[in-house]
């Protein structure tokens, strides 16, 4: 008799599901419907004979056999991503792509970036910048790393700062005393963009949309105009612009936290980055 054989694409819908202990998160981190999950969870207990995952009331949990073929499931994978990285390995130069925020792509990462050309020459680094709400569901197709903003507190991947949101003007500007407040923000979306509008309402304060844009250059160089004002993150203030606060007649906005977040099956070289960068923006001091 045959022995079934055992599809990676089943095990990596079996290990999310076994992580995340739901269908519907599981879903979303491997970019699928939760039908297509189960689907596949059901093909592989077909395979098996046995019973993976018993639903109840706060979720999925595994069943004696689901914790068995953990073991093996994490150990194939592996053995997988290593074989077709050393056989890759000598056919093609090593190449990580990362996304993240365009202000961070801007200010944050390049330093980082040559700091690690020249630890890692042979290592050719993509980097993709952008609103980053929808990147981490790329991750092992799009990207091999992603540095993305949440909402303070939130969020999956491993934190690496903290990131007070401030409005932001023209440093030759005085504070806005227009009824109307003129603001420029980046397009739906975009965290501040929601954090921006949601204060403003709360607080009553009249306002109006003048400008969008997904860069923070033009961003940044209308506000430094004095035609409006922005959002941006404490940490990366611009140098043209400056901080208005609750004192100026603006609402306060919340933190954001930064998180790394990394592709299930990383070859070396993007480990080797993720650490980098790891130590770079949460540890400055301890970069080699």
């Amino acid at each position: 008799m045959t022995k079934p054989v055992l599809d990676p694409d089943l095990l990596n819908a079996f290990l999310a599901v076994a992580e995340h202990r739901s269908f519907t998160r599981a879903a979303h981190v491997l970019n699928r419907t939760q039908s297509a999950v189960s689907v596949q969870i059901r093909r592989l207990e077909e395979r098996l004979g046995v019973r993976l995952f018993q639903r109840t009331r706060s979720g999925v949990a595994m069943s004696s056999a689901g914790h068995e073929l953990l073991v093996y499931a994490k150990r194939l994978l592996d053995l997988n991503a290593e074989a077709v990285d050393a056989l890759r390995a000598g056919k093609r130069e090593a190449v990580v792509r990362l996304g993240v925020m365009d202000d961070y792509g801007t200010i944050v990462i390049p330093p980082l970036l040559a700091h690690f050309a020249k630890c890692h020459p042979e290592i050719r680094v993509e980097i993709e910048t952008g609103l980053t709400a929808t990147m981490p569901a790329q991750l092992g197709d799009a990207y091999d790393l992603v540095i993305a903003m949440h909402p303070e507190g939130r969020g999956d991947g491993e934190l690496l700062r903290r990131e007070q949101a401030v409005w932001a003007a023209a440093r030759s500007c005085p504070a806005p005393t227009q009824d109307t407040l003129t603001v420029a923000l980046y397009p739906p979306g975009c965290l501040f963009r929601q954090w921006a509008t949601e204060a403003l309402d709360a607080a009553g304060r009249p306002w109006r949309l003048a400008f969008v844009s997904r860069t923070l250059a033009a961003v940044e160089a209308i506000a430094a105009e004095g035609l409006a004002i922005t959002v941006v993150k404490a940490g990366t203030m611009p140098p043209r612009l400056r901080v208005l606060s609750e004192r100026d007649g603006l609402p306060p906005l919340p933190a954001a936290d930064i998180r790394l977040h990394r592709a299930r099956h990383l070859p070396r070289p993007a480990a080797l980055l993720a650490d980098h960068l790891r130590r770079g923006i949460s540890e400055p001091a301890t970069l080699c």
